[in-house]
């Protein structure tokens, strides 16, 4: 008995790492894909709404494709993770798509601020540069939900804070700062609680299938992003573009946009297989490595100051994980007592 439990165990281990280093492959390469894209000096297509556009439709595409070959082929492998269940279907209603429009839209305005961050500053002070998602989820659930804070959540935001003050200080110094990055960086992470938020409301409306969220979102985000790339032009770079035919360029447009809709699959996948603190002290880990990278990568020359910027951040958004998973806990355990405490204070009445 005691070599089939350890068996089990090491084989349970080996899936939870496997997990671990595909979302790490694919979260990384992402990124680096991304910039390619944006910013690379192989294509040079200023459109980076167009771009985005056409890996949500490849998204829309791919979650739609999968959705009706899992419906019908009922695969033996466990895929309760993608939330297919008999009650999803394959068909696409427009009642649920205006439903989902409100998270839509905080999806666009997500993904396009992402993306015009990672085409402006580096691949290395991404994670800086968009460090204040947890900042200003705390201050949306107060002005939204009034929600207060406690103490150690706003010194877990303080170092966060001085985090990315330090980090653009020494940005600025080194000359690789792009002012216009660390704005649409900052408007990113406004857009990231509440797509969150949103994101919980609207989920009982695809019977919780992240598979068909990823559909319904992406599909609106096709028809989002249309007056967009219009209103500012980019159709002008478009027709200019002058390797628009050529098929590399849409060989790599494809892989930005595979890598897009399976980042969401994996996200799903490592916090089915661990736990939502382990999926972001893994997230943490992984934005090391991926700043790690790309200094080695680009060949890029930091100072202590600003590797401390990095550390300031990342140290800061563990230990807010950490404080807010404590507080949920203590939380719940006061909502469990208070029915005994109540019983017990009517049987002292009595």
């Amino acid at each position: 008995m005691a070599p089939k439990q350890i068996e089990s165990a090491s084989v349970r281990a080996m899936k939870i790492a496997a997990v671990v280093a595909l979302y790490w492959c694919v979260s990384i390469t992402m990124v680096f894909m991304n910039k390619y894209l944006f910013s690379g000096t192989d294509f040079k297509l200023d459109a980076p709404l167009f771009i985005t556009w056409y890996q949500c439709i490849v998204s829309a595409f791919l979650s739609w494709m999968c959705l009706i070959i899992v419906k019908n082929q009922r695969p033996a492998v466990d895929i309760k993770w993608l939330g297919i269940t008999p009650e999803v279907d394959t068909n696409v209603s427009l009642d649920i798509v205006k439903k989902i429009l409100p998270l839509s839209i905080c999806f666009v305005g997500m993904v396009t601020f992402n993306n015009l961050c990672i085409k402006y500053v580096t691949v290395s002070f991404y994670t800086v540069g968009r460090s204040l998602s947890t900042v200003f989820n705390v201050i949306l659930m107060y002005i939204i939900l009034r929600e207060t804070t406690s103490l150690r959540v706003i010194l877990t935001c303080c170092v966060i804070v001085s985090g990315f003050l330090l980090g653009v200080d020494q940005e600025d110094r080194i000359g690789t700062l792009s002012w216009i990055g660390v704005f649409y960086g900052v408007a990113a992470s406004i857009f990231v609680p509440l797509n969150a938020v949103y994101t919980t409301r609207v989920m009982p409306f695809v019977h919780k299938s992240p598979m068909k969220l990823t559909l319904y979102n992406n599909l609106n985000a096709c028809f989002l992003f249309l007056p967009l790339i219009f209103f500012f032009k980019e159709y002008e770079e478009i027709i200019a573009f002058q390797r628009l035919w050529d098929v590399n360029f849409w060989i790599c447009m494809t892989i930005g946009g595979v890598l897009g809709w399976a980042i969401a699959l994996v996200t799903s996948l490592q916090i089915m297989m661990t736990t939502p603190l382990t999926h972001t002290v893994s997230g943490t880990a992984k934005a090391c490595t991926q700043t790690v990278l790309a200094v080695m990568w680009y060949s890029e020359v930091k100072t202590a100051l600003w590797w401390t910027s990095n550390a300031l951040v990342l140290l800061g958004s563990t230990v807010y994980t950490l404080v807010r998973r404590q507080e949920m806990e203590e939380k719940v355990a006061k909502e469990r007592a208070a029915p005994r405490q109540q019983e017990e204070q009517k049987k002292l009445d009595v």
